[in-house]
């Protein structure tokens, strides 16, 4: 099946996504693609669906989320395809601790050897491997967190520099990067972004997560100071790879590059947000 055939399959399951992944979603999640660079030293590694992103460095590679648990082998395969070593993953991150994204990182760091660094907020999720303030009905294999990320911080690891930006909404330590490259002799701002959606998060009265109506504003806020040329997120059809990959693959080397695309992304999310903190507020359920 062709790249761009198996994400657009992939999108129509998204508006059930984010925590409430069915038997059916999973396997067409999972659907193995062929890795590719992206620019620079950024490549995708990810599935049909879950995006996953190496960092390649001489000094050693920063691998970006895990997808599902049976995500884990592929994403590991595809590091290979690339000519790459698993064993010199040094790093690994994760933008939230959902099953989708968090639950392929225990394999991966048993495979790899690297150390995972997470925000404080989801910590307690990805150590439990459950979501204690969700109706969570996939949890996920445990993993250790060995080091927590502050706001600001960055993750270096020999000449590739991420600057942590701490996001929450989606869940309590929802996680973007930035990062600055090159690419065709020009310098490029690369964001990878944390999800933006409330896909069933209570924003009104939640007594372990009271602060999500807040903190999706801030985040909003903080995400609109920042510039991005290249506007990369963990669920491929949220920002069309298929598409920017097309164009790649017939010549182009800047198809992923959009410096408005965050902020049309910015207009949808807090439009989506607004109209669903209305709802609640009407009285209507996560």
């Amino acid at each position: 099946m062709r790249f761009t055939h198996v994400l657009a399959a992939a999108a129509l399951l998204w508006p059930a996504a984010a925590g409430s992944q069915s038997a059916e979603q999973r396997p067409i999640w999972n659907r193995a693609v062929e890795p590719f660079r992206i620019v620079g030293n950024v490549h995708y590694v990810g599935t049909a669906e879950l995006g996953a992103f190496l960092l390649t460095d001489p000094a050693g590679h920063v691998l970006i989320d895990g997808a599902m648990p049976e995500s884990a082998a592929q994403i590991a395969a595809n590091i290979a395809k690339l000519g790459f070593r698993p064993t010199d993953v040094r790093v690994l991150l994760v933008n939230h601790a959902h099953m989708d994204h968090a639950g392929g990182l225990a394999e991966l760091k048993r495979l790899t050897g690297a150390r995972l660094l997470a925000s404080a907020g989801d910590r307690p999720e990805l150590e439990s491997g459950r979501i204690a303030y969700r109706d969570e009905s996939w949890p996920f294999p445990a993993v250790r967190v060995d080091r927590t990320l502050r706001d600001g911080e960055q993750v270096r690891v020999g000449g590739t520099t991420l600057t942590t930006r701490l996001t929450p909404g989606h869940t309590r330590g929802c996680t973007s990067w930035t990062a600055r490259l090159r690419e065709a002799g020009r310098p490029l701002d690369v964001l990878f972004a944390c999800s933006l959606t409330v896909a069933g998060q209570p924003l009104l009265g939640d007594r372990l997560f009271p602060t999500a109506a807040a903190d999706f504003r801030r985040s909003f806020a903080k995400l609109r100071g920042l510039r991005a040329d290249v506007f990369l997120n963990f669920h491929a059809g949220f920002f069309d790879l298929a598409a920017k990959r097309e164009r790649q693959r017939a010549g182009d080397p800047l198809a992923f590059v959009d410096r408005r695309e965050l902020g049309r992304q910015l207009d949808r999310a807090e439009a989506a947000f607004g109209a669903e903190l209305a709802r609640q507020e009407a009285g209507g359920k996560p």
